[in-house]
């Protein structure tokens, strides 16, 4: 993929930040905006700069917003030389209007006066400064923030958000990576950046590829879902997230959106970070087919069977049958701590024999659970291959999604094979139960039960 470069300039170095940062660039080639939601010290602003770094010769605008911050701090002071010419405007020359790549800080810390201002600055591109409307170059403003807004008047200015991305500590895991890690310095390499040419091509592309009638299925199956779980998803955001995934299967060369675009919905569609683990475990069931074996029955089956073969083989042999005698008289003969050829072969004798037709019956029986399981085993492994080399070919597929699709089918697979080596065992240890010598039984066991 061609902006390969430029997700492992943003990643370079940092630990557990695959989807931040691949969230982050995604929304730079569409245009859009990104709140990374966490504690402080998780790279919020690293990633940010890294942003920039990717854009030659693109301003950086950063800010910690507070209750008592002023527009003065983001737009920039007012002409002193345009008031005396009774106009009101700004000098915006090194602030947000002539940023190409914002982060803000505390975003929803700021008062009404600079929310109302960033609302459309974000939405539209565009700066009113005095009686003029001028156009801003923000390709990408970057919000931070600890904690989901909860004031109302604020949720117009969170909605502008089209991706919204949990960021967390780094966990106990990667905590001794995280203490010797070195940290990147230097520009980007000329692979990875990123210029106003190629991003304009790029959303030209997008807007030929077709989302595809599995991807509109999809997003309604999202839409569902988010009814269902009375999450609020308006026109605007579903119509963006459309073109979020038109740009993410055009950087891919893609004339059509795939199902393994929509890894992205969770940061899109979730309106709150708890609410990201339920749409992140939807991607991989629905898409990544990442669910559990739904094998109960055939697993009750082979325990049935386990208990059926545990009862023939001990079993004792029939009443007029005096084999249990000669046994107790061999292991006398043969003393406490010898197992003498005569005790092996009179212990054999002492329990049951059974007829060929009933051996034959439990073997059938055991085999018809075998052809069930075999096919099961089958479609797993065919699911697995197919899933795998799927998520593999994605490039936008964050590494830590990817293992953990890798580590399910791994044990899907790993689950249905245990149990055929199960059924095997079984087969061959009904086949060899102990026969009759003179076989002229008729006798056809009961079927084992289970429930299925």
């Amino acid at each position: 993929m061609r902006w390969t470069a430029a997700i492992d300039e943003l990643e370079r170095g940092l630990l557990q930040r695959d989807v931040a940062a691949r969230a982050l660039l995604l929304a730079a080639l569409a245009g859009e905006h990104v709140l990374l939601l966490g504690p402080p010290g998780t790279a919020k602003s690293e990633l940010a700069r890294r942003l920039q770094r990717l854009l030659p010769g693109a301003h950086y605008f950063e800010r910690l917003l507070t209750r008592f911050s002023v527009p003065e701090e983001l737009f920039g002071p007012l002409s002193l030389k345009a008031l005396e010419d009774d106009r009101y405007e700004r000098l915006t020359a090194g602030y947000l209007p002539s940023a190409e790549v914002a982060f803000l800080d505390e975003v929803f810390k700021a008062n009404s006066a600079i929310l109302n201002t960033l609302l459309g600055l974000l939405h539209e591109r565009c700066f009113d400064n005095g009686s003029q409307r001028v156009d801003v170059p923000l390709v990408c403003l970057v919000g931070a923030s600890n904690e989901v807004p909860q004031d109302e008047s604020l949720h117009a200015f969170y909605d502008r958000f089209l991706l919204r991305v949990p960021v967390m500590p780094v966990d106990d895991a990667h905590f001794a990576a995280l203490l010797q890690a070195a940290r990147p310095e230097g520009e980007a390499h000329p692979d990875a950046r990123l210029s106003s040419a190629s991003l304009a091509a790029l959303r030209e592309q997008a807007a030929e590829v077709s989302l595809g009638e599995a991807v509109i299925a999809l997003l309604e199956t999202a839409r569902e879902r988010a009814r269902n779980t009375q999450q609020t998803v308006s026109d605007r955001r579903w119509r963006q997230t459309a073109a979020l995934l038109q740009v993410q299967a055009a950087s891919r060369d893609a004339n059509e959106v795939s199902a393994w675009d929509a890894w992205v919905l969770p940061f899109v569609l979730a309106g709150d970070p708890q609410q990201v683990p339920g749409w992140t475990d939807w991607f991989l069931q629905t898409v990544a087919q990442a669910t559990p074996l739904a094998i109960d029955g055939l697993e009750r089956a082979a325990q049935a069977f386990e208990q059926q073969l545990d009862i023939e083989r001990r079993a004792p042999a029939d009443a007029q049958d005096d084999s249990a005698g000669k046994l107790a008289l061999a292991r006398a003969i043969a003393g406490p701590t010898s197992e003498s050829e005569l005790v092996r072969i009179t212990s054999e004798r002492a329990h049951r024999r059974y007829g060929a037709l009933h051996i034959r019956a439990r073997v059938a029986q055991v085999a018809e659970v075998q052809a069930r399981v075999q096919a099961v085993q089958s479609g797993v492994h065919a699911t697995a291959d197919l899933v795998l080399a799927q998520a593999v070919a994605h490039g936008w597929l964050p590494p830590s999604w990817r293992e953990r699709i890798v580590a399910v089918h791994t044990q899907r697979c790993a689950h249905v094979d245990a149990l055929a080596v199960q059924l095997a065992d079984l087969h061959g240890g009904f086949a060899a139960l102990p026969r009759l010598e003179e076989d002229q039984s008729e006798f056809v066991p009961t079927p084992v039960s289970w429930q299925d």
